[in-house]
Protein backbone atom coordinates (compact mmCIF):
# COMPACT_ATOMS: atom_id res chain seq x y z
CA UNK A 1 0.00 0.00 0.00
CA UNK A 2 3.05 2.12 0.71
CA UNK A 3 2.89 2.61 -3.35
CA UNK A 4 -0.29 3.60 -3.74
CA UNK A 5 -0.98 7.30 -4.67
CA UNK A 6 -3.47 9.22 -5.39
CA UNK A 7 -2.40 9.85 -8.99
CA UNK A 8 -2.63 6.13 -9.64
CA UNK A 9 -6.47 5.79 -7.89
CA UNK A 10 -7.61 8.53 -9.99
CA UNK A 11 -5.90 7.11 -13.52
CA UNK A 12 -7.63 3.92 -12.48
CA UNK A 13 -10.95 5.46 -12.13
CA UNK A 14 -10.62 7.75 -14.81
CA UNK A 15 -12.51 5.22 -16.72
CA UNK A 16 -16.05 4.94 -16.75
CA UNK A 17 -15.95 0.88 -16.75
CA UNK A 18 -13.46 0.92 -14.22
CA UNK A 19 -15.59 3.08 -11.54
CA UNK A 20 -18.38 0.32 -12.41
CA UNK A 21 -16.88 -2.12 -11.53
CA UNK A 22 -15.25 -0.79 -7.99
CA UNK A 23 -18.67 0.75 -7.58
CA UNK A 24 -20.53 -2.90 -8.18
CA UNK A 25 -18.01 -4.50 -6.18
CA UNK A 26 -18.40 -2.22 -3.40
CA UNK A 27 -21.73 -3.48 -3.08
CA UNK A 28 -20.57 -7.12 -2.07
CA UNK A 29 -20.49 -8.24 1.79
CA UNK A 30 -18.73 -11.11 1.38
CA UNK A 31 -15.08 -11.16 2.52
CA UNK A 32 -14.58 -13.48 -0.13
CA UNK A 33 -14.96 -11.64 -3.74
CA UNK A 34 -16.37 -12.07 -6.66
CA UNK A 35 -15.51 -12.95 -10.05
CA UNK A 36 -15.34 -11.13 -13.54
CA UNK A 37 -18.10 -12.25 -14.87
CA UNK A 38 -20.75 -11.38 -12.00
CA UNK A 39 -19.42 -8.28 -11.65
CA UNK A 40 -20.17 -7.18 -15.57
CA UNK A 41 -23.60 -8.68 -15.26
CA UNK A 42 -24.49 -6.92 -11.79
CA UNK A 43 -23.23 -3.59 -13.84
CA UNK A 44 -24.89 -4.71 -16.91
CA UNK A 45 -21.73 -4.55 -18.89
CA UNK A 46 -20.93 -6.43 -21.97
CA UNK A 47 -16.91 -6.95 -22.64
CA UNK A 48 -14.44 -9.12 -24.38
CA UNK A 49 -12.94 -11.55 -21.79
CA UNK A 50 -9.22 -9.57 -22.58
CA UNK A 51 -10.72 -5.88 -22.50
CA UNK A 52 -12.45 -7.05 -18.90
CA UNK A 53 -8.83 -8.79 -17.76
CA UNK A 54 -7.06 -5.63 -18.51
CA UNK A 55 -9.52 -2.98 -16.75
CA UNK A 56 -8.87 -5.64 -14.06
CA UNK A 57 -5.29 -5.62 -14.09
CA UNK A 58 -5.06 -1.51 -13.52
CA UNK A 59 -7.65 -1.35 -10.93
CA UNK A 60 -4.72 -4.21 -9.41
CA UNK A 61 -1.96 -2.00 -10.07
CA UNK A 62 -3.72 0.81 -8.72
CA UNK A 63 -3.98 -1.11 -5.45
CA UNK A 64 -7.75 -0.30 -5.66
CA UNK A 65 -8.51 -4.23 -5.39
CA UNK A 66 -7.30 -7.70 -4.37
CA UNK A 67 -7.73 -10.79 -6.36
CA UNK A 68 -7.38 -14.20 -5.25
CA UNK A 69 -7.70 -17.74 -7.49
CA UNK A 70 -10.28 -19.68 -6.36
CA UNK A 71 -9.96 -22.84 -8.65
CA UNK A 72 -9.97 -21.69 -12.36
CA UNK A 73 -11.87 -18.37 -11.32
CA UNK A 74 -10.27 -14.82 -9.91
CA UNK A 75 -12.31 -13.55 -7.14
CA UNK A 76 -11.72 -9.75 -6.37
CA UNK A 77 -12.45 -7.17 -3.54
CA UNK A 78 -12.07 -3.77 -2.85
CA UNK A 79 -8.98 -3.17 -0.70
CA UNK A 80 -11.40 -0.92 1.82
CA UNK A 81 -9.37 -0.87 5.28
CA UNK A 82 -6.09 -0.42 3.53
CA UNK A 83 -7.26 2.38 1.05
CA UNK A 84 -9.33 4.37 4.32
CA UNK A 85 -6.11 4.04 6.43
CA UNK A 86 -4.05 5.72 3.79
CA UNK A 87 -6.86 8.19 1.66
CA UNK A 88 -9.42 8.38 4.84
CA UNK A 89 -12.54 9.20 2.57
CA UNK A 90 -11.51 9.29 -0.75
CA UNK A 91 -12.90 6.16 -2.19
CA UNK A 92 -15.83 6.88 -0.61
CA UNK A 93 -16.35 10.81 -1.87
CA UNK A 94 -15.44 9.20 -5.40
CA UNK A 95 -17.83 6.65 -5.76
CA UNK A 96 -20.71 8.96 -4.11
CA UNK A 97 -20.25 11.64 -6.69
CA UNK A 98 -19.93 8.73 -9.41
CA UNK A 99 -23.45 7.43 -8.39
CA UNK A 100 -24.75 11.07 -7.78
CA UNK A 101 -23.55 11.95 -11.93
CA UNK A 102 -24.87 8.14 -13.16
CA UNK A 103 -28.62 9.40 -12.05
CA UNK A 104 -28.35 12.56 -14.36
Amino acid sequence: MESVTVAGLLHALSDPVRIAIVAELLKEKKKCGVNCVQTMSRAKLSLPKSTCSQHYQILREAGIIFSERKGVELASRIRCEELEARFPGLLKSIIKAYQKEAKK
